[in-house]
């Protein structure tokens, strides 16, 4: 269960006192998550979610609400933050960091169909071209940057094999990054997983736990989609959902050269940030709470079937 700190239903009444949102009717503690507490709370109004948040840098939580402001004025699918009576969005409840939200409509698709995918594609291209414009800036806490020396942190816990693989692709990534010209920037998810997306049968219901939300190139945010979306259980690329996402992104936001160029190292590069996460949270950092850590060996499979086959053709932008 990852409510981690409990409220009663005298606290939030009192909590929503606060905000134009209507009175309590209900309250209840939601499940899913690993590092912060979330409810569902219904009011004689409307559906909201209530989060609490138990670790991680609280001083950053303003760039998170500023970028969902920003994106949801934007009219991306996103659920931008309930601010009170005086135009406030951050609150504390319960000695913790507290934000409400609307509550998006579906949940979370396990096996997206093409629809599903060409919707998500269609979202993040909309959202990358505006948040090129986003003022805040937070860098990415996960690139290259980390790379170079978290690595070093799990290899004692990795078969020889293995700590070559890692201390060679790290390796790669410096030297091809640093000679590559820039890519375009942004403000990105950094997370966008199957179940960071709400999806009313294909119609996509929102974007959602932006909490990894940085500035960084926009094109390690398409990474991450396609080694989660577009790819089977043994780290092989689907053709056909690869070509829904990125035809659709490429018809909002079409790459540009420098991208296509970069696009194989971005998708080696993200795998094996993920895997590298994941070990980290096995061997060095558990997480703060009894929960089950996600598989690292999923993403030392993704990587090495991108080492093996490469990327995918890139599809052709529309016009």
């Amino acid at each position: 269960m990852a409510v981690f700190t409990p409220l009663t239903d005298s606290q939030v009444a009192d909590f929503l006192s606060r905000f134009d949102a209507g009175s309590l009717v209900s309250l209840e503690g939601v499940p899913a998550g690993t590092e912060n507490s979330t409810f569902f709370v219904t009011t004689d109004r409307r559906e909201l979610v209530l989060t609490l948040f138990e670790q991680g840098e609280h001083e950053e939580l303003p760039f998170f609400v500023e970028l969902l402001d920003y994106l949801d004025e934007h009219r991306l699918p996103v659920p931008g933050p309930l601010h009170d009576r005086d135009g406030v969005a951050l609150h504390s409840l319960a000695d913790k960091p507290a934000l409400l939200f609307p509550r998006l409509p579906g949940k979370h698709p396990r096996d997206p169909n093409l629809a599903q995918c060409r919707a998500l594609g269609d979202a993040l291209g909309r959202m990358h071209r505006v948040s090129q414009h986003f003022p805040g800036n937070r860098p990415n806490p996960r690139d290259l940057h980390w790379l170079l020396p978290m690595h070093h942190k799990v290899l004692v816990y990795l078969s020889p094999e293995d700590q070559t693989l890692m201390k060679d692709e790290v390796e790669i990534y410096q030297g091809f990054f640093d000679e590559a010209p820039e890519l375009p920037q942004g403000a990105i998810h950094g997370d966008l997983f199957r179940d960071n997306t709400l999806f009313d049968g294909d119609r996509l219901g929102g974007l959602i736990d932006f909490y990894n939300g940085c500035t960084g190139d926009l094109l390690f945010d398409l990474a991450i989609v396609i080694n989660d979306w577009a790819t089977e259980p043994d780290g092989r690329l689907d053709p056909a959902r690869y070509d829904a996402i990125l035809g659709a992104y490429q018809a909002r936001r079409p790459l540009v050269p420098a991208e296509r160029d970069a696009w194989a190292m971005m998708l080696r590069m993200t795998a094996l940030r993920y895997w590298l996460s994941r070990l980290l949270v096995v061997y060095v950092d558990p997480p703060a709470h009894d929960l089950t850590p996600h598989d690292p060996e999923q993403f030392r499979t993704v990587l090495l079937r991108r080492l093996e086959e490469g990327a995918l053709p890139l599809p052709e932008a529309r016009p």
